[in-house]
């Protein structure tokens, strides 16, 4: 019998789920298996993406000092027999007594940098994540959105069709993006806790009604409220009241949070968008698999419209995430050859560099702090530290544990999700502790406990990998610096 409540577990992966349920790959003519296409990465909705020969993930190095994975002091008492590894197995509802081992302590998990535990509900691949204090949103291809709360299975609620691609929170309305290219919004109800019920959809039946049904509506200004295909990602300018959309059909989408209209229709790309980022000074970053990261200015006067003012960067491989830490002006962007661009603002330009570490498609970015981590088919996260003294990079670890490629990441600072607001305001900046949800195409979140103090890979007395400002300051074409002129 399934427990329909669900539940959260600690489970220690040891076998590669892949490794139960696919045959392995014909080899090609030069004795080598064949790699998968990249599209199938960002739109695959089944297992096999990457077969347990491949090359991409057998080659990595899980005992290596730096690599960071389960510790002993967090992993369940009853880890799985050999070939029980599934999580399908492991799941909450295979199982009749408490998911966490006898002598678990969160308190003390917390203390410690590196996994603190998994959660595994067979709904599907896990496409996008959202936190917000001790909740986490959790959204995958079985159309469920998910809700924990302190790593345990609170509540949920499903949207009428389309897989669920991204998260926004704003406030107490949860914005999502799907694949059927329409926005959803949602509130918790105030008649029952823990409810939570669709409030509106973008762009709004009113609003599309009004269209086909007004003549003045079809001229060649009309701003075309729906996207025709997949929403890739949702950015939210809090202040502004602005949510961005981005979707596969090359457009960007500039949504009023007040009143659910759509402000502005940008056809930004000349491939599928990936990525759309709220920046600085009134910046807008967009990232497409036509392999450019482009720079938008938006000009709020009678009418909010945005200006293209620079391409950051132009290569062929296409860019997959981007990131953006405001407070020092930096923008970050992963591509489908597995290296991560940076830039940073000096007075009068943008200069740039290059973090190599993975060894196939970097998937996702997310900041916290002066750190920056990356996910990536090559299943680990690369936690990354930029010294603001000098603007440099150095990798202090590499999060291993996941069976399947990483598709998504959020961050919450420790105070703020165990309800100790207090403390964050005293601690000092290189002290902040981050907790870190990854979610992973082999259907389950692993949540991580990192700080700015983790021991470095130079530490373990290792060659410092090639990222610094000075040693990976090589531009690309289009990368180049780009001055302040051309924003204003």
């Amino acid at each position: 019998m399934r427990n329909e409540t669900g539940g959260t577990m600690v489970v220690d992966l040891q076998t590669d789920p892949y490794n139960n349920n696919h045959h392995p790959h014909d080899l090609s003519d030069n004795g080598h298996k064949p790699r998968s296409k990249f599209g199938d990465i960002l739109k695959a909705d089944h297992d096999g993406i990457f077969p347990p020969g491949d090359p991409i993930i057998v080659n990595t190095n899980l005992t290596h000092p730096r690599f960071s994975n389960v510790s002993a002091s967090t992993m369940s008492s009853t880890g799985p027999a050999s070939g029980e590894g599934s999580p399908c197995v492991m799941s909450p509802w295979a199982r009749t007594s408490t998911p966490w081992p006898a002598d678990f302590n969160e308190d003390s998990a917390l203390e410690t940098n590196g996994l603190i535990g998994s959660i595994v509900r067979e709904e599907g691949h896990i496409y996008s994540l959202a936190a917000s204090g001790d909740l986490l949103y959790t959204g995958s291809d079985s159309k469920n959105i998910r809700v924990w709360k302190n790593l345990k299975d609170y509540t949920g609620f499903k949207a009428s069709s389309g897989l669920i691609k991204a998260i926004v929170i704003s406030g107490d309305r949860i914005f999502t993006g799907h694949q059927d290219g329409k926005i959803r919004v949602w509130k918790v109800s105030k008649k029952k806790s823990g409810k939570y019920k669709r409030v509106g959809t973008l762009p709004t039946l009113k609003s599309m009604v009004k269209s086909s049904i007004n003549p003045k509506h079809y001229n060649k200004n009309t701003v075309k409220k729906k996207h025709k295909d997949a929403v890739s990602s949702l950015s939210m300018d809090v202040e502004l009241g602005l949510l961005y959309s981005s979707s596969w059909d090359r457009t960007i989408k500039v949504w009023r949070v007040s009143d659910s209209k759509c402000l502005e229709s940008i056809q930004a790309h000349d491939d599928a968008i990936n990525s759309v980022m709220c920046g600085f000074d009134d910046l807008v970053f967009t990232g497409s698999a036509d392999g450019t990261v482009k720079v938008w200015k938006r000009e709020m006067q009678v009418k909010t419209r945005h200006v293209l003012v620079q391409v950051l960067l132009k290569q062929e491989n296409a860019v997959t995430a981007l990131a953006v830490i405001p407070k020092s002006s930096m923008v970050y962007s992963g591509s489908s050859d597995g290296v991560v661009n940076y830039w940073e603002r000096s007075t009068r330009v943008f200069i740039g560099g290059e973090l190599k570490e993975h060894k196939s498609a970097v998937l996702c970015l997310a900041v916290a702090g002066n750190m920056l981590l990356s996910g990536s088919a090559d299943k680990n996260i690369c936690v990354w530290r930029r010294e603001p003294s000098d603007g440099s990079h150095q990798c202090l670890t590499v999060l291993t544990g996941h069976m399947g490629p990483v598709k998504c990441l959020a961050v919450e600072e420790e105070g703020a999700c165990r309800g100790k607001e207090a403390k964050v305001c005293m601690v000092n900046e290189g002290d902040r502790k981050w907790i870190i949800y990854s979610g992973s195409l082999d259907k389950s979140v692993k949540v991580w406990r990192v700080s700015e103090k983790m021991a470095t890979w130079r530490d373990t007395d290792e060659p410092a990998v090639s990222s610094g400002w000075e040693s990976s300051s090589s531009m690309r074409e289009g990368s180049g610096a780009w001055s302040l002129g051309d924003l204003e």
